[in-house]
């Protein structure tokens, strides 16, 4: 098989997958922090695992790249809480199409911290990202009798996935300074970093009493943990990166059809049409879109932008 099939095929399933990772907090019926601190352990031990078997435990990692992977450890599962709380809040599908601003919070950090230049184009997509942001939040319950079972604490939902988002982008920078390093390895560290940061707050004296809380808490560390780095991992081996932001867009297509189908959530359609203007833009910044023609050379272009 060609490696770009093998590749699309591999990150077609781990978009998939984590288009599903609502579902599985939604059913646990367990506190968000239980359930976060259980995905990092039975992420951790799937991991080990796979470390293991592909002898990536041999010899010592630099003092300096542990700790660097640890940061962006404690950033990724403090994004793990404040998406899956968001859930509850603003439903899986508007917490979702929110939570797809990420690429405009590594923008802001990359004109912050890099001096990385701001386009005009890269500021278009923005606006319309923000104008999208604009129409959920005037689609709150109050809105209007079709906005679904969205909870009542509905802008504390949209603010904890821009919080998701902005930690995501956070992790997204730290892991940057980790070029080089087996990326299944940072993973391990990151989820081991979940462990030990929620041990203290995790509820151990109420354990799920049933086999399908298990069962749930056990698919998110393996499925959507360890089995999802790998088939994501192993597809950005082999795929371009205009393919890989494209195909990074099945994630919130399958999120909001497990809401709709699963839960019977329906948008109002100012919140579809805000969803849609954010997805849009988020993947007009990832492909490097262009939203008018420009009269300088391409070679110019590329230099400006």
């Amino acid at each position: 098989m060609d490696s770009t099939v093998r590749g699309t095929i591999e990150m077609t399933a781990a978009m998939a997958i984590l288009g599903t990772i609502g579902w599985f907090v939604v059913m646990s019926g367990q506190p968000i922090m239980d359930v976060v601190f259980w995905r990092c352990a039975f992420g951790a031990i799937t991991l080990l695992i796979i470390c293991a078997a592909l002898g990536l435990l041999r010899g010592r990692l630099p003092l300096r790249i542990v700790a660097i992977a640890a940061l962006g450890g404690a950033a990724i599962v403090i994004n793990w809480l404040l998406l899956f709380s968001s859930f509850s809040r603003a439903s899986i599908s508007i917490a979702t199409a929110v939570y797809n601003t990420q690429p405009f919070m590594l923008v802001g950090f990359g004109a912050l911290f890099f001096s990385e230049r701001l386009t005009m184009t890269k500021l278009a997509w923005l606006g319309i990202a923000f104008a999208g942001m604009l129409l959920i939040v005037q689609g709150s319950p109050d809105a209007g009798p079709n906005t679904g079972n969205v909870g009542t604490d509905y802008f504390t939902g949209i603010a904890m996935a821009l919080g998701a988002a902005f930690f995501w982008a956070v992790a997204a920078i730290v892991t940057k300074k980790l070029r080089g390093t087996p990326p299944h390895l940072i993973a391990l560290i990151q989820v081991s970093v979940g462990v030990v940061m929620l041990a203290p707050f995790a509820n151990f004296s109420h354990l799920p009493a049933d086999a399908w809380s298990w069962s749930m808490l056990a698919t998110l560390g393996v499925v959507h943990t360890g089995l999802m780095y790998i088939l994501m991992y192993g597809a950005i081996q082999k795929l371009p990166t205009h393919l890989q932001g494209s195909l990074s867009f099945i994630y919130p297509v399958v999120a909001i059809l497990v809401d709709v189908v699963a839960f019977g959530h329906r948008l109002h359609p100012a919140q579809i049409v805000g969803a849609a203007a954010i997805l849009v833009a988020a993947a007009g910044m990832n492909l490097g879109w262009r939203l008018w023609k420009s009269k300088i050379p391409a070679e110019s272009l590329q230099a400006i932008e």
